[in-house]
């Protein structure tokens, strides 16, 4: 019996090791691409996606039709149903695009989340064709998919879409779910309670959120020309919400409620969205859409600071799960005429593209037991940055990080806690990998048995290359 245990322990081990290998073999990827090529420009192929808007049942053919021309470049599950029950389609596109790789980062892009906002909807569209139909042709998006894992759900409002209005620009038709919530206002919200009642669109991201551990987020929206950045709430939000009942009121308040409302990765994020801005064809101009409403200095702007709201997604996604999301608007009409359609393509592919790449920026690694097994759901927190973050069932974490010298603190239930200094510099990212050693009263109180709690299961359905699978249910046709 003694024998058969250590024997199954040197399996794990090294099994976990040759999935150790191929994730520095994937973070030093980050090395790469200074060194790349730009982009090609995207040729489009008309016979597969034109131009125009899709409704849903001509966007589910295509995302079929995607994953079935390219079986291993792509993935497509569904999230869950909206409200009128349309499926709300994620099309994965990466080397190894049906399971997790150890050590391989998942982002994702969410479109349309407001129906009577689609030019997200049809870039994102887009954006799926360009890399699969780059993928051997252009060394960076080839370099992009293999070191990424990139999640794209081009509608999360597909009943708001049904109803919207081609050539409105401005207009609340379309925006809301069928029940009529604004599906940006239905989250959680670190500032107040949002007592507001979960819809199915956003019941399904919490979920898939929560079982995916995304490093880096978008979100499309249109009405600006922006990249808008956390926190979007302001702790004086409900205070001025009873006190600004008239118009003249509400002026007397109007710099006090614009006031930004900066999270501790505030430099993270400004970055972020400075990479979106800087790489689009106009947004860094910061050139307002019309002259009443206002101009934002680089194309950036700190979400509360334009104006606050209650339950938005991206400081969902950033304080519960840690993923970094900045909210982009891309088109200053909501719904313009499908001919602008290309010229929104050309103004952000680029962009699109490169924001995913920040992904490889900062520091990732692993945190082990003394036994080299890796110790789910330890909690980590960068000093100084009150947000934190924690490892998935493989012991992995990511950050974004800025250049410079930081300390990271550890911690783990039966674990003792541990502060690891590190440096990030502008060129790769920072491998690191943190042993924790289990406290004193762990050690005099658990036995063998709790080892194998923190090792990778051997029943875990695994693909090739060291794969793990998801839980996420792929559709067979």
């Amino acid at each position: 019996m003694i024998l058969r245990k250590t024997l199954s322990s040197l399996v794990l081990m090294l099994l976990y090791g040759c999935h150790l290998h191929m994730a520095k073999t994937v973070m030093n990827g980050g090395d790469l691409e200074a060194a790349l090529p730009e982009p090609r420009a995207y040729i489009p192929d008309s016979q597969n996606l034109d131009f125009v808007y899709h409704d849903h049942e001509e966007l589910t053919r295509f995302l079929r039709a995607t994953s079935a021309r390219y079986p291993n470049l792509t993935a497509l599950y569904s999230i869950g149903k909206s409200t009128q029950g349309r499926d709300l389609w994620v099309m994965v596109v990466s080397s190894s695009p049906y399971e997790h790789m150890v050590g391989k980062p998942d982002v994702k892009y969410v479109g349309n989340i407001h129906g009577n906002e689609p030019v997200g909807r049809e870039m994102l569209l887009h954006l799926i064709q360009y890399f699969v139909s780059s993928y051997t042709t252009d060394q960076y998006v080839k370099w992009l998919l293999d070191n990424t894992r990139i999640h794209i759900l081009p509608t999360m409002n597909p009943d708001g879409y049904a109803v919207s209005k081609e050539g409105t620009c401005d207009g609340g038709q379309g925006r809301y779910n069928a029940r009529g919530f604004d599906l940006n206002r239905n989250f959680p919200d670190y500032f107040k309670q949002n007592n507001k009642r979960g819809q199915p669109e956003t019941d399904a991201v919490k979920d898939w959120i929560s079982k995916i551990q995304f490093v880096l987020s978008g979100s499309l929206h249109g009405g600006a020309l922006v990249a808008s950045y956390p926190y979007d709430n302001t702790p004086n939000s409900r205070l001025l919400k009873g006190i600004c009942r008239s118009s003249a009121l509400c002026a007397m308040f109007q710099t006090y409620s614009a006031a930004p409302s900066l999270t501790p990765d505030d430099d993270v994020f400004k970055h972020l969205s400075l990479v979106y801005a800087r790489n689009h064809a106009k947004m860094s101009r910061g050139v307002a859409c019309k002259s009443a409403t206002p101009a934002f200095e680089n194309g950036i702007t700190n979400g509360a600071a334009w104006y606050p709201l209650t339950g938005g997604m991206q400081d969902y996604n950033y304080v519960w799960y840690g993923c970094m999301e900045i909210t982009l608007e891309i088109s200053c009409c909501k719904y313009p005429p499908a001919y602008e359609l290309k010229k929104y393509w050309e103004d952000n592919q680029l962009s699109l593209i490169k924001f995913l790449a920040e992904a490889h920026r900062g520091v990732q690694g692993f945190v082990f037991d003394p036994a080299g097994m890796p110790i789910e759901r330890a909690s980590l927190k960068v000093k100084g940055r009150d947000v934190g973050f924690q490892t998935t069932k493989y012991g992995e974490f990511w950050r974004i990080l800025l250049p410079g010298y930081y300390k990271v603190e550890v911690f783990a239930e039966g674990y003792a806690p541990r502060e690891v200094e590190f440096v990030i510099v502008e060129q790769h990212p920072t491998l690191l990998n943190v042993t924790l050693q289990p406290s004193k009263y762990f050690a005099a109180t658990v036995t063998s048995k709790s080892t194998s709690s923190h090792t990778i299961s051997s029943t875990t359905p695994r693909g090739p290359r060291g794969q793990v699978n998801d839980n996420v249910q792929f559709p067979t046709n």
